[in-house]
Order: C-alpha cells, then structure tokens, then sequence
C-alpha cells in the first residue's frame, strides 16, 4: 500500500472518529478552513454562493449536511431545510435553466432509523421532490455506503413513478457499479458517476486508485453510450479529458451531459470546462455536520488533506 492509499484509508477512519472531530472543531482556524469546502451553516450563505458561481457560468447542487440520521425529529428538519431552502432558491431565482437543484442523503431522512426507516426516507423524499417540482427543478440521491445502495436504488425507482426528474449518484470502486450503469443508462435517467468516498472492504469494491479509475471509465462508457443524461463527477485530470474524449466519439451534444466537481476543488479548471461551453455543476454543501463530509473529501484528494494540515499548522 503506497502513501497516498494509507492516508486515504486514514483519513476514512477519522471521519468516523468523534474523538478527533472534537479536536477538528474546537481547533479556532478549523472554520475558516472549513470555509473554503463549505461555504456556511445557512441557507443564506449556500444562496449567496450558488449566485457567485452563476455569475461564472457555473449551475450548483446543494446538500444539506448530515447522515445517519436515528431520530425522527431530526429527520423531520432535515426535510423541512429542504423544503424552506427550495423556497428560498426559487425566490431568488435561482432555479430556473437547471441553474440550482439539490442533493440528499437518505440516511439523512430517515433511512437509517431503526423502525420503517426506509418506508420514512421514501415519503420525506416525496416531500422534498414536490416541492423541488415546485419550484422548477431537480433531485439527485446521493449515494452512501455499499450497505444502503440496494435500498437506494429501491427508493429511486419508487420516486420516478411520480418524479421522472430524479437522479442518483452512482461509485465506480463498487464491484457492481457497471451493471447497475447499465440498468440505469435508460431514456430520462440522470446518473452522476464518482469514484466513492468510503471506506469498504475489498468484497464489494477495488481497493487500487487504478484500479478504481479504469473501473470509472468502464462505467462512463456505457453510461454516454445510453440514452440518460450522465454527470460526470470527477477531478482526476486524466478522467475529464478521458470523458471529453468519449463525448465526442458518441456524439454527444453538450446539454446531453454535464461534468460534476466539489465546491473548492479546482475552481480554476471547473471554469475552464464552463468557459468551453460544457455544462459545469458544483456539488455546494452547507449546515453544521461538515465534520464526515471533510474527511472523506481530504480522502479523495490527498492534496486536499495537506492544504488542510499545512493551514492549521500556519494559523496555529
């Protein structure tokens, strides 16, 4: 195992780690930090940043912070901050044109809670869907761990009977993941293909980065060869220019497709793509529960584990 792999597998053993998220958080530069990754705790401040990137050309999915949700209250205000951020996107304008939709996390809520948890997703989901229809726009389901993946695909299935908008995302170093491209590469489905971001055994997914890219192109060639619309959700250098390459063989036009990167990971180069004429989409989260969701980002990217460190180190 080389260096990077080890931090990887690190660094996805702190995100479960309360111990050392105590430690992150009281850290007095963690926030600032943090800032560059998740633009605030409100609604007001993902709005505020979902309008910058519209000024640069660049559409936005937001996700409210937190997963594994067991408590039904908490489960309730995870959908109710849904609900009152779609409001307040349509109020500003901002999704119109795909210009801002949202992402959920189903363990989010409700999936996880110990009676009827699926059942309880599923109908919060519904909720979250109508009023995303409301306001003119999209969903897309996040993917979590390999454990969640059947009932998640469950879930998607159940939402497009009423929802033909809704998306899922889809992790190349699962074992699995080709076919389940080619069971979702279907007229109307939206599929965002990313490499994965937790740490799973080696029975259901490849544990070698090359491994897990040669798996990511498979994946996007059935994906682009298929009637749906791929996301295109990467920042390995080598995989956006592999996906241009590929949508040019298929002939794909560019509103057929759109390529996916993280708020504050590589903005120059997702400008770049924008300023091409493709259609560029920044994953923006935001809320409280930024703890998890900056680890396994520091994960994906070692890079981003040593700007990390380097900045607590310099402020500190």
């Amino acid at each position: 195992m080389g260096p990077a792999e080890l931090l990887r597998k690190s660094l996805l053993t702190l995100a479960d780690s309360g111990r050392v998220r105590d430690i992150v958080e009281r850290a007095p530069v963690s926030r600032s930090v943090v800032k560059r990754y998740v633009p605030g705790a409100y609604a007001a401040d993902v709005v505020t940043a979902v309008a910058d990137l519209g000024a640069n050309g660049r559409a936005a999915t937001i996700d409210y912070l937190g997963e594994y949700t067991t408590d039904v209250e908490q489960a309730e205000a995870t959908t109710q901050a849904y609900l009152d951020l779609l409001r307040l996107l349509a109020d500003e304008g901002l999704t119109s044109e795909g210009r801002a939709e949202v992402s959920v996390k189903l363990s989010a809520i409700g999936q996880s809670l110990p009676a009827d948890g699926p059942a309880i997703a599923l109908e919060n989901a519904r909720t979250i869907c109508s009023a995303a229809r409301a306001a003119g726009t999209t969903v897309t389901l996040d993917m979590e761990d390999h454990t969640t993946t059947d009932a998640t695909l469950e879930a998607l299935h159940a939402l497009r009977a009423d929802f033909s908008f809704v998306g899922v995302a889809i992790q190349a170093y699962l074992h699995r993941t080709e076919g389940d491209c080619r069971d979702l590469a279907t007229d109307g489905s939206r599929v965002r293909l990313c490499k994965g971001a937790y740490a799973e055994p080696a029975s259901v997914a490849y544990q070698d980065a090359d491994d897990v890219a040669k798996s990511y192109v498979r994946c996007l060639k059935v994906l682009l060869a298929g009637p749906g619309y791929p996301m295109i959700a990467t920042h390995d250098p080598r995989l956006v220019e592999i996906a241009a390459a590929l949508t040019r063989h298929h002939g794909r036009p560019t509103d057929s497709y759109e390529f996916q990167m993280l708020y504050g990971v590589r903005p120059e180069e997702q400008r770049r793509i924008a300023d091409r004429g493709n259609q560029m989409r920044v994953y923006v989260p935001y809320g409280e529960e930024w703890y998890g969701y900056l680890m396994r980002r520091m994960a994906e990217r070692p890079a981003n584990a040593f700007l990390f460190a380097r900045s607590l180190i310099s402020r500190n």
